[in-house]
């Protein structure tokens, strides 16, 4: 899949800037550039120049100036790509890009197509795919919790701990294989006590892996916070208020919103996805039918619940209907009861009824008022702390890719089976089976086990200069 020829691309966004920079990578990529490089100081060559140095001077077409440039010199195998490369950084003119990169054509380099840099990259050697899929991520991140988990696996975080357990499991398999190879002799090279340890303890990190993508995706998407209760609670009201803009109609008539609304706002460096969703109460309506069937489904894929009642409710009223809510919800999510429109209550009521909520149900419970304001900065807190919560240490890696993820239930489910063989004695040519197929699954995540197919697939995603 790799070829010789140089290519060159730009690498900064289209449009005009102040600066743009053009990439180019390959064999010839110094000489093709030298070819066209014309330096200040007389005498001076890029052939000769020593790498990772900057040269100033200009980008010239026969005798016609196109720019005044600085050219960076990088010498293989010390490079992005593990090739000779050059950067040109010139005026942000879309002209002046064009006709470089033209200029750089006719000279026997070829346009890059989507993601080439990097997939050189992975080809040569300088990463392995997971992390040229977190170069990918890390471009396109969009808060600070995404950008330090794409960063943590550009650096080799997750690639580490997939090769710590592949290289377990293949001294498992060289055990396994060299009982076949003395079959006939009834020899046992491994303790099957210990072997069956060795896989209980692998198959627990790949599912500890796999399990992660829940929080992954949470982290790439936003985590999913759904508003929900019965009609004209004040949903649609705390969501313009969240997010601080009239998003979603607010009318004193029940059923007015008839459909999931959908916005993400950024909290301490954090996506939070809001879904307000139509009210919960039996309706005739066809289409309010419709949209309360939608809410139930967005409540189930939510990581964050707030639930909200009339701060003036009855305390038996309140607190069962509450208690009715939380059963429908998972240990995974976190409900939030929000006694709304505190500026209408009595005071002592909606205290009495928040300390009952919270004590019988042991959720949190906040009073506020969506309509003025109150305590809303204290839900947003509380939003983040459990946004907080959620967030991987240093040490833990998170997956986000659902690539990844497939890669490590199918590597899970076959740990399954090889265990299950150990328990009943299964012979070792049958365990080798199912062994071989966990490695390639493994093997698949970081490309060590690959095909043309799935790298043009990966690779098309990313953007050109890349």
């Amino acid at each position: 899949m790799l070829d010789d020829s140089t290519i060159v691309a730009i690498a900064t966004p289209p449009g005009m800037g102040a600066i743009a920079v053009i990439r180019v990578s390959g064999v010839d990529s110094i000489t093709l550039t030298d070819g066209v490089f014309k330096p200040v100081m007389a005498g001076k060559s890029l052939l000769k120049a020593k790498p990772y140095t900057l040269h100033y001077g200009h980008i010239v077409d026969m005798e016609r100036v196109i720019d005044e440039v600085l050219v960076s010199i990088f010498h293989a195998p010390h490079s992005y790509t593990g090739e000779n490369a050059v950067e040109i950084s010139c005026h942000g003119s879309v002209v002046i890009q064009q006709q470089i990169l033209e200029l750089l054509i006719r000279r026997g380099a070829r346009l890059a197509k989507p993601g080439e840099f990097t997939l050189r990259a992975f080809l040569n050697g300088k990463m392995d795919l997971s992390q040229a899929e977190a170069v990918a991520d890390l471009i396109a991140s969009t808060s600070e919790a995404e950008r330090r988990v794409a960063l943590q696996q550009m650096r080799g975080g997750f690639s580490d701990k997939l090769k710590l357990l592949r290289d377990q499991l293949l001294r498992f398999t060289a055990l396994i294989e060299l009982e076949l190879d003395f079959s006939e002799e009834d020899v046992e090279f491994a303790d099957r006590k210990q072997l069956e340890a060795l896989v209980g303890n692998i198959h627990e990190e790949v599912s500890r892996l796999a399990d992660s993508f829940s929080m992954g995706n949470a982290i790439k998407q936003g985590i999913p916070v759904t508003i929900a209760g019965k009609p004209n609670v004040g949903k649609s009201t705390l969501l313009n208020r969240l997010l601080n803009e009239e998003k979603a109609i607010v009318s004193e008539i029940a059923g007015t919103t008839r459909d999931a609304i959908e916005d993400t706002i950024q909290l301490a460096g954090m996506n939070f996805r809001f879904i307000d969703t139509a009210g919960l109460r039996h309706t005739t309506d066809e289409v309010e039918s419709l949209g309360i069937a939608r809410t139930h489904s967005k409540i189930e894929q939510a990581k964050v619940v707030l639930y909200l009642i009339d701060a003036a409710e009855s305390m038996s009223v309140g607190l069962t209907e509450v208690e009715k809510f939380q059963q429908k919800l998972t240990n995974q999510q976190t409900l939030m009861v929000l006694l709304n429109k505190a500026d209408r209550a009595e005071a002592q009521h909606t205290e009495l009824l928040a300390q009952n909520i919270e004590s019988h149900l042991h959720c949190i419970t906040l009073i506020i008022s969506a309509k003025s304001g109150q305590n809303i900065n204290e839900l947003t807190q509380n939003l983040v702390n459990i946004g907080m919560s959620a967030q991987p240490d240093g040490n833990n890696v998170v997956v986000t890719n659902a690539r990844h993820y497939e890669s490590l239930v199918n590597a899970r489910d076959s740990l399954a089976r090889v265990l299950s063989g150990l328990k009943s004695n299964l012979t070792g040519d049958l365990l080798a089976v199912d062994i071989h197929q966990a490695l390639y699954h493994l093997g698949s995540i970081t490309g060590e086990i690959t095909n043309d197919e799935v790298l043009g697939y990966i690779f098309s995603k990313f953007c050109i200069g890349k």
